[in-house]
């Protein structure tokens, strides 16, 4: 009797997991899968604060 109650789950289970896969491809989670193997390698530029320009032309100058 256990498979009443085994078989509608597993279904149940199925149809979220497929779900989720289906939702997935519908919002592009899967359109770049080599932007962020390459985005680690370029070099950040962040902004440099009106205080660390400071800093830097003291010590360079």
């Amino acid at each position: 009797m256990n498979y009443l109650f085994l078989i509608p789950v597993s279904l149940c289970l199925g149809a979220v997991g497929l779900g989720a896969f289906l939702w997935s491809l519908h919002t592009n989670q899967y359109e770049d899968l080599e932007g962020a193997a390459v985005r680690i390698l370029t070099p950040e530029t962040a902004p440099i604060s009106p205080g660390e320009k400071s800093k830097n032309e003291s010590i360079a100058g």
